[in-house]
């Protein structure tokens, strides 16, 4: 594409399109733009536009669009074609600094987030020059252009928090120390002077204050990772303002809105938590500076409103008093009753108080509530902060802090009996209190772990829990319900069987209530129950058990998928899956309406999936129901095929990207079922199996490999005869992932089934060209993964042709190459292979080659033949070699660039395990010793001579184990 103007005016009539509500026009222009975006200058358009265009929705519609461009393209994938050529990658670091700083906010933060993704990939090593340009910007004065470039340097450095340590990681950070720090600190002085200068400024402050908080933030990037030395020397300089930036107050900054935090709020916040750092990594550093913090944050919090907007303030606060409460050397600060009472008194207790924004939340925004309170998203919530601050004073101070508190608990519960309706909020603080108190260690998978020996927690849970859940209405006191489910869920492992036992009709029982949060804690809790382990691993609630609830149980589930604002809540639909998996056969007479609400189900989600988990516990549900029925009755899987095939058939036409390999999936566990021929309606789809766009999309190839394997299995015979001319397309789809260092394992999985299955005429005339495809792969890139499946494969098309003719096909390709395979891979590699099945295959092969290869026993082959049973000898008695040579790192196959669906395994889709040499030999070592018998009667005195002069003394002992088991001796 030129830059040219009519290539600029097209391009904004699609960006335009995109914004079209109507689907019909938007998703057309969308095609357009995903067809043309490889194409040379494309980036560069995107950027003139976003700089040149008069209509600023269209400015803005180039920056999103450029910066999702770059996340999908940017990366360069080994074994893939580079998405972007050299000259614009050039072109688009060249421009796009300038570019961002001269842009307005809204477009400068699309491109900052560019940068930083550019960064990840390119910074240090292919951009040098990127500190510079943007440090020297720090000289402008123009406030508008110094935030645009700490901001992008935040999003640049803030991976320093995550990062594991690692000498590249090191190099980078000291290159931008060297570079960074020392600006950036007199950035920071200059900025405190400013802030004085118009203290009375109310518009100069806002722009000052935006540029003390990414400061603040990049403090915390540069000295998370270690105490670099020039903060240390430094530290003087940035712990005083920032003490004294805690402690100020500017009536000009203060915001009338309740809900949103101002500048001043944003920056003590962040302030807090550097200090938290500080106090937890570099203790003995900070020591000095930490009492007056400890007294600034002290006065903040007991002097902050209960007002929304200084929740992250309130939460920041808190949590540094928690990182210091757990320290030992910190300990004597708050060793006094007085602290212990005042803290709990005016910190704890008032921070845990289910507010009026709590419950709008609850009622309305019932999603985010609870992603922050299931999921622990809480981080940033005052609740979330008391709860760990109460963990953090009872590592030390377990005795008087339960003492505290089990009063606060006693009282506010009489509170609440004396008017429910009016004060049940004192009893949910009661019960958040207790569970703070009792909960000292907690995993997601297990509840809580660890619990305090003096909170006793059965009791509790029978005089004030049970009786909430017992009452007549699901309806009534929503939160107190929730509240008492969820405590069900985490003291799961603390409260005895019979009373989880007495609490599952309660909670199948809420899951018909109207509120979302109650009966998603239901379902969530149900699930959570289903997944306890009992003794000897099997699951703690048998089926047998709930025998009794089943069909109440899957009703209310599948009846709570149609309550307002729950068509697609993810915990329902994981409760029915793990339902399915507990319940197992005792599900098989609702399977009919239970398949046709699954399917109606999958039918209304596919025209806009937009809820990932959901979406994958109904296709483990669906599978589910496949495999408990068919195990009891293998004849029902034509019904599942009925009800499923028309919306899968839907789902390819209209290219639903997210559920296509799910459906593969599900293809192959249904076409796995089959004992027969493959049914015309799979051999129908066939050839679309082979179309190569199927096979971009990372994505699809693990399910598509595992379907074409099945249909290899079930219909070999089929192919050869009625789609022979498909042989070449299978064959293709081999060469392209046999060429991808992240997908030859897939490769080979297809050509190990083509071997196995497919008649051996039908793939004659192929044979050669195979050989040759994996030879040229071999030379090009030898890696560790390949080698292991090529020593498979070979083994393997050994058993199923013979030694003989593995002999002769590697010698027509080369004289001689046969034993430049054993001297050069078999010998030196046959001990990387991993895997039960693997090393059998491999087993079987060499011994095969050992001795029904005439060639081996007497031709300059010969030379091989011990070395090559010394090597099978140590596959079967050495430990694996699981080495792997320093230039190899692979990549990851689910590290896909942008926001390709990444593959999702089905776990209820799972394919069993397949040993094509099951029934032709039972033990590996036995078969060796009956083999060389054999061969040892064909030519006596052969091969014990050659075993005598060459065989090490420890190999040879071995097999006169194998030879002494198989009850045979060699002549």
């Amino acid at each position: 594409m030129e830059l040219s103007d009519a290539n600029l005016q097209t391009l904004t009539e699609y960006l335009k399109k995109t914004l079209d509500p109507d689907p019909a026009i938007r998703r057309p222009a969308e095609k357009f733009l995903e067809s043309v975006e490889g194409s040379q200058n494309y980036p560069l358009l995107l950027l003139t536009l976003l700089e040149k265009s008069q209509e600023n929705v269209i400015k803005v519609c180039a920056s999103v669009t450029f910066k999702n461009y770059i996340k999908r393209n940017w990366r360069i994938v080994e074994d893939e074609p580079n998405k972007i050529c050299e000259s614009d990658r050039i072109a688009i670091k060249a421009n796009i600094v300038p570019l961002m700083l001269s842009s307005p906010e809204q477009i400068q933060k699309q491109l900052s987030d560019a940068i930083s993704i550019i960064g990840r990939e390119d910074f240090p090593q292919k951009w040098p020059d990127l500190l510079t340009e943007m440090v020297n910007r720090f000289q402008s004065g123009d406030f508008h252009v110094i935030n645009g470039v700490l901001r992008t340097a935040h999003s640049l450095f803030k991976r320093y928090r995550h990062e594991f340590k690692s000498n590249e990681l090191w190099t980078e950070i000291k290159l931008v120390l060297d570079a960074f720090a020392l600006p950036l600190t007199n950035l920071f002085k200059a900025t405190i002077e400013l802030c004085s200068t118009h203290a009375n400024d109310a518009s100069a402050l806002k722009v000052l204050f935006s540029s003390l908080i990414l400061i603040a933030k990049l403090f915390y990037s540069l000295n998370f990772q270690d105490l670099p030395e020039f903060f240390e020397d430094n530290m003087e300089t940035w712990m005083t303002n920032f003490h004294s930036l805690l402690t100020l107050d500017n009536k000009l900054l203060q915001t009338d809105d309740e809900e949103e935090a101002g500048l001043l709020e944003l920056l003590k916040s962040q302030i807090c938590d550097n200090a938290a750092l500080y106090a937890q990594k570099y203790d003995e550093e900070f020591q000095p500076y930490l009492p007056r913090f400890v007294t600034a944050i002290w006065n903040l919090l007991v002097t902050t409103g209960q007002e929304v907007k200084y929740d992250l303030l309130v939460s920041n606060a808190i949590q540094f008093l928690a990182s210091v409460c757990e320290r030992p050397h910190y300990k004597h600060l708050f060793e006094d009753q007085n602290t212990l009472t005042s803290i709990c008194e005016k910190v704890i207790v008032p921070n845990m108080e289910f507010r009026a924004a709590d419950e709008e939340a609850f009622e309305d925004n019932s999603e985010e509530y609870i992603r922050r309170d299931l999921e622990g998203s809480d981080i940033d919530t005052r609740r979330r902060a008391a709860c760990d601050l109460v963990r953090g004073l009872c590592k030390f101070f377990e005795g008087p802090v339960t003492g505290i508190f089990s009063g606060y608990v006693n009282s506010m519960l009489q509170e609440y009996a004396k008017n429910p309706s009016v004060n049940w909020k004192h009893k949910d603080a009661a019960i958040y209190l207790v569970t703070s108190l009792a909960s000292k260690a907690q995993t997601q998978k297990h509840g809580i772990t660890q619990a305090n020996e003096l909170v006793n927690l059965t009791e509790f849970f029978v005089n004030h829990i049970q009786p909430d859940l017992k009452s007549a209405s699901v309806n009534e006191f929503p939160v107190l319900k929730a509240d008492g489910i969820k405590y069900i869920m985490i003291f799961r492992n603390q409260v005895p069987k019979e009373q989880l036992l007495v609490s599952i009709p309660l909670l199948i029982n809420h899951l018909q209530a109207e509120s979302i949060v109650v009966h998603t804690y239901a379902a969530h809790a149900l699930e959570r129950l289903f997944t306890m382990r009992g003794t000897n691993n099997t699951t703690l609630i048998t089926a047998a058990e709930l025998a009794p609830f089943v069909e109440v149980l899957l009703t209310n589930l599948f009846k709570a998928l149609t309550l307002p604002g729950s068509s697609e809540n993810e915990y329902i639909m994981k409760a029915i899956m793990r339902s399915f998996s507990l319940l197992q056969e005792s599900i098989i007479p609702y399977i009919p309406s239970v398949i046709t609400q699954l399917t109606q189900k999958l039918l209304a989600v596919s025209k806009n999936p937009s809820k990932p988990h959901f979406n994958h516990y109904m296709f483990e549900s669906i599978c589910l129901s496949i495999r408990i029925t068919c195990k009891a009755n293998p004849d029902a899987v034509g019904s599942f095929e009925e009800a499923l095939f028309m919306v899968f058939t839907e789902i390819l036409q209209n290219d639903v990207q997210e559920f296509i390999p799910y459906v593969f999936q599900v293809m192959s566990l249904l076409l796995e079922m089959h004992k027969n021929e493959i049914p015309s309606s799979y051999m129908a789809l066939f050839p679309h199996l082979l179309q190569p766009v199927l096979w971009e999309r990372t994505g699809n190839i693990p399910p598509l490999v595992r379907l074409l394997q099945a249909y290899l299995e079930r219909g070999a015979n089929t192919i050869a005869s009625a789609a022979a001319d498909k042989i070449p397309g299978l064959l293709g789809v081999f060469q392209k992932l046999i060429a991808s260092k992240a997908n030859d394992h897939q490769g080979f999985y297809l050509l190990n089934s083509i071997i196995e299955h497919m008649p051996p005429e039908s793939v004659d005339q192929y044979r050669k060209q195979i050989f040759i495809l994996l030879f040229q792969r071999l030379q090009n890139s030898k890696t560790t993964k390949f080698i292991k499946s090529f020593l498979v494969f070979i083994n393997l098309y050994c058993i199923k042709y013979g030694a003989l003719a593995l002999q002769e096909i590697f010698d027509s390709i080369q004289p001689k190459m046969f034993g430049m395979v054993l001297e050069k891979i078999i010998i030196p590699e046959i001990q990387k292979v991993s895997g039960q099945v693997e090393k059998k295959i491999c087993a079987v092969g060499i011994t095969k080659i050992l001795t029904e290869c005439p060639p081996m026993m007497d031709t300059e082959y010969t030379k091989l033949w011990t070395p090559l049973l010394q090597a099978l000898i140590g596959l079967f008695e050495l430990p694996e070699d699981d080495t792997i040579p320093d230039e190899e790192h692979f990549i990851d196959i689910e590290d896909t660039p942008g926001y390709q669906t990444a593959f999702s395994q089905l776990a209820f889709a799972g394919k069993k395990e397949h040993d094509p040499v099951g029934q032709m030999v039972n033990n590996p070592r036995i078969h060796l010793a009956q083999s060389l018998h054999k061969l040892s009667t064909a030519c006596p005195g052969r091969v014990p001579s050659m075993l005598s002069t060459s065989l090490n003394a420890e190999a040879l002992q071995y097999l006169q184990g194998y030879l002494q088991a198989a009850s045979v001796t060699l002549l």
